[in-house]
C-alpha cells in the first residue's frame, strides 16, 4: 500500500468506545471482568486475516451473521517506545480504514481466537492517507453502508483513550514499529452482515474500504 508498507502487526483494542463499554452494563463489575479495564485491551489480527479492499470475506455456515466493526487505524511510521501523548502523533505515518470482522460473541475476557482470526477477517483500506491530510483524527464520522444503504454512523470521538493517548499507553509496554497498524476501536452498535451482501466504509478524507461477503463452510 504505497507509499507505506503494512509490514508489521495489526492491533485491535477492545472496549475503547464508551458506548461499547457501557453495553456491558453491570457485567463489567462481575467475574471474569471484576472492573472496567485499566489498560488498553489489545488483540492481534494476524496476516491471514488481512484482505485488500474489494476482497471477499467468507461467512461460516454455522455463523450466518458477522459483525462488521468499522474503525480508524493509525499506521506507525516511526518507532514508538515509551512516547508521551503529546509526541505520539509524530510517530504516525498516516491513517487507514479497517473493517474488524468477527463472529458475534459476548465474551470479551480471553475470547476464542476462532471468532476473530479467520482468513479474510480484516479488510484494510486501499490506501494509507498521510497523517497531515486528516486535521483531527479524533473528530471523524465513519459511515457503514450495506447493499448501498447506510446502516451505521459513528464518530471517532467519545473514546476512553483518544489516538494520542492510546499510542502512548500501548508504547509504554510494547514497542510499535514502522508498518504496524493500531486500530482506535469499534464503536457501539456495529452492524451485522450476511452472505450475499456487500459493504462500504467511508470517512471524510480517507480512501473508502469495500468488501463482499459469501457463504462458506462450517467454522
Amino acid at each position: 500500500m504505497a507509499p507505506w508498507s503494512l509490514s508489521g502487526t495489526v492491533l485491535g483494542v477492545l472496549l475503547n468506545h464508551r458506548g461499547a463499554l457501557a453495553e456491558l452494563g453491570d457485567a463489567v463489575h462481575q467475574p471474569p471482568y471484576k472492573a472496567p479495564p485499566r489498560a488498553p485491551v489489545l488483540y492481534v489480527k494476524p496476516r491471514n486475516t488481512w484482505l485488500p479492499s474489494g476482497g471477499v470475506v467468507t461467512v461460516p455456515a454455522n455463523a450466518p451473521e458477522l459483525v462488521l466493526g468499522a474503525t480508524l487505524a493509525a499506521v506507525i511510521g516511526r518507532t514508538a517506545c515509551g512516547v508521551a501523548a503529546g509526541q505520539a502523533l509524530s510517530h504516525v505515518a498516516g491513517w487507514l480504514l479497517v473493517a474488524d470482522v468477527h463472529v458475534p460473541h459476548d465474551v470479551f475476557y480471553r475470547p476464542s481466537l476462532r471468532w476473530r482470526v479467520r482468513d479474510g477477517f480484516c479488510p484494510l483500506g486501499p490506501a494509507v492517507v498521510p497523517r497531515d491530510a486528516v486535521p483531527d483524527p479524533d473528530a471523524l464520522m465513519i459511515s457503514v453502508e450495506v447493499d448501498g444503504q447506510v446502516v451505521h454512523r459513528a464518530g471517532t470521538g467519545d473514546r476512553v483513550r483518544d489516538i494520542a493517548t492510546l499510542i502512548s499507553d500501548v508504547s509504554a509496554f510494547m514497542t510499535l514499529s514502522p508498518g504496524d497498524v493500531l486500530m482506535l476501536g469499534v464503536a457501539a452498535g456495529a452492524p451485522r452482515v450476511r452472505a450475499g451482501q456487500g459493504a462500504r466504509i467511508t470517512a471524510p478524507g480517507l480512501a473508502p474500504l469495500a468488501a463482499r461477503f459469501v457463504a462458506g463452510e462450517s467454522a
